[in-house]
């Protein structure tokens, strides 16, 4: 029993973190459609503009500040998901040890959720950047 409220503070520490996860895949889903926003106009006109100016640097510059951007998109939510995932879990399964199930049907939907969240941007962060990344290598051949 000591061994087990010795590791209370890490539990709170970690429970802690929920809400600060989750809502850090709310901004990333809001962040991911403002990119896949942002990619449309690149598309339609922002290419052809910095194409026009004939600047290879520039381009580049562009190129890899926006690149990183959705590897960034599509790299952290999935991982923040996946830390939301777990974190209702231990909760919800302690509650059902206790006789609780109506607890652990709550942490599950939280965890779901999160999942499907993290997803939703990291998709939209691996689309956007895959898109991206051969919009620009055509516009740098055109430029060459």
């Amino acid at each position: 029993m000591n061994e087990m409220l010795s590791f209370a503070w890490l539990h709170d520490a970690v429970t802690w973190l929920l809400a600060p996860a989750l809502a850090a895949l709310l901004l990333a889903c809001a962040v991911a459609l403002v990119e896949a926003g942002i990619a449309t106009g690149e598309r339609l006109y922002g290419l052809a503009r910095l194409r026009a100016t004939g600047d290879i640097v520039r381009v580049q510059t562009v190129a890899r500040h926006r690149l990183e951007r959705a590897d960034l998109l599509a790299r952290i939510p999935p991982m923040l998901g996946l830390m939301a995932t777990i974190i209702p879990l231990g909760p919800g399964l302690a509650a059902l040890g206790k006789g609780d199930p109506a607890q652990l049907a709550s942490a599950v939907t939280v965890a779901f959720d999160a999942t499907v969240l993290g997803l939703v941007a990291g998709i939209a962060g691996l689309v956007v950047g895959k898109l991206r990344r051969r919009w620009y290598e055509e516009t740098l051949e055109a430029m060459e």
